[in-house]
């Protein structure tokens, strides 16, 4: 029974890597240390591509017909509105589905790209948007964006 109390006991802690993780990211190297200009350099370079992720992603939903999108600042999603055609509010309806799930279920379907639905967060009746995240590396953002694009002019087609 002691080595039992012992073994569930080490479980409920949190694991060391985890722990010097969280430390290193509520406690960045100070001015003067040996990595803070590493560190800062690192940082910076990060930060700047979260924002020409954020612009590229952005523009790309900002030039398709009928969304819209406020630039993705401070946060690491994006929330583009779609207004979508009566046809396809329609054949949402047919399938059981609110239409940006239906929207978002054809995404995930035809390209692969993962969305979450704007209805799990309290959109205004009657408009539909989706949440998508600005996350994935650089290189690869351009390839998302491409996708998105292709997918939504081609639903866009089949329900106008």
């Amino acid at each position: 029974v002691e080595e039992l109390y012992k073994v569930c006991s080490i479980n409920l802690s949190p694991n060391g890597v985890g722990q010097v993780a969280m430390s290193c990211l509520v406690n960045p190297p100070k001015p003067g240390s040996p990595s803070y200009e590493q560190h800062k350099a690192e940082r910076e370079q990060e930060l700047a591509s979260l924002r020409r992720r954020a612009r590229m992603v952005t523009d790309g939903f900002n030039s398709l017909e009928d969304v819209t999108c406020n630039f993705t600042e401070g946060a690491m999603y994006s929330f583009p509105q779609l207004k979508l055609p009566a046809k396809a509010i329609e054949a949402a309806k047919a399938a059981g589905k609110a239409p940006d799930v239906f929207y978002c279920l054809r995404l995930l379907e035809e390209t692969g790209i993962s969305t979450v639905p704007g209805s799990g967060f309290g959109q205004a009746e009657g408009t539909f948007h989706l949440r998508t995240t600005i996350l994935p590396r650089e290189e690869k953002m351009a390839e998302f964006v491409s996708k998105f694009r292709t997918f939504h002019e081609g639903f866009m087609k089949k329900y106008k």
